[in-house]
């Protein structure tokens, strides 16, 4: 298989922060000390994809901005002895050879794709959502990859959820495979109301997908919300007897969803409990904290 490339699509309004997101993109919200979408980048860049598309909307620069170098901050942190930051600062220009292009107008995550159509080619392709943060510990994305090269299927990851929670998500219905850890979905509900969901199995932010997707979301119309869905061409893909149809890899490990508020909140404080830098002196403060409630 050719070198697979990834999409990041980065267009969204971000209202449910403002108004801290009125001129910052919400993909640009730290993460205790990186902005979520950098642990995006090298979620793909772990995963051995060094080329990144990112869909960007209008008062974006601030994404294209971080993973640029910025000389004059460079040679102040190297003058000042600052080798630490400044490793960490030149981590974020090193990381991948970064692209971008703008969607225009938000009309829907399927229509976001649809605008990698040009750079991503004939070849299969990765699209990794900035609100799911994905542990750097569990390698999600890998297995993923593996699953599509194994069955040449359309990959998507699901994860239990609480059947209440499940109408904020896109629930799949699935048959088992001789694979552990891997189902066929034989069907996709976006946002289905708890008593009319086929499993609570959700959908989150991680696809392995076949070009093949790009001739259906052209002719894909408006869905829910009046926006082009993902969800709905992945349903014709599940449903053509023909094709490799699609899989679920089922994902039991470390997630962190940053796009409400306070999912956002303990997204911060788990990770930065988790450093070896930051742990040991928020961790006890914590505990503190949590008694006094």
């Amino acid at each position: 298989m050719k070198k697979m490339k990834a999409v990041i699509p980065a267009a969204g309004l971000g209202t449910r922060f403002l108004p801290a997101t009125k001129a910052m993109p919400k993909e640009m919200l730290p993460v205790v000390d990186k902005p979520a979408i950098q642990y995006v980048v090298e979620e793909a860049v772990s995963a051995g994809i060094d080329d990144i598309l990112v869909i960007i909307g209008r008062n974006k620069n601030a994404i294209s901005d971080h993973f640029d170098s910025v000389p004059e901050l460079e040679v102040k942190l190297q003058q000042k002895g600052d080798h630490g930051r400044l490793e960490r600062v030149m981590k974020s220009s090193d990381l991948a050879d970064i692209h971008f292009v703008r969607q225009g107008e938000p009309k829907g995550l399927g229509h976001a794709v649809l605008r990698a159509r040009t750079h991503v080619g004939d070849s299969s392709f990765a699209v990794l959502l900035g609100d799911d943060l994905i542990d750097e510990r569990d390698s999600l994305l890998i297995e993923m990859i593996a699953a599509h090269e194994a069955t040449g299927a359309a990959v998507i990851a699901l994860m239990e959820v609480d059947p209440a929670h499940i109408h904020m998500y896109g629930a799949a219905a699935v048959e088992p495979t001789d694979t552990d850890g891997v189902v066929k979905v034989t069907g996709l509900v976006e946002k289905p109301a708890a008593e009319d969901a086929p499993s609570n199995l959700a959908v989150i932010g991680r696809y392995v997908l076949p070009s093949s997707v790009f001739e259906i979301l052209e002719r894909t119309e408006p869905g829910k919300g009046g926006e082009i869905q993902l969800t709905d061409a992945l349903q014709e893909l599940a449903a053509d007897p023909d094709g490799p149809g699609v899989v679920g890899v089922t994902f039991r490990g470390r997630r962190y969803d940053t796009g409400d508020r306070v999912d956002y909140i303990k997204a911060i404080v788990q990770l930065a409990a988790d450093r070896e830098d930051l742990g040991p002196g928020l961790r006890p403060w914590l505990k503190e904290f949590a008694e006094r409630l």
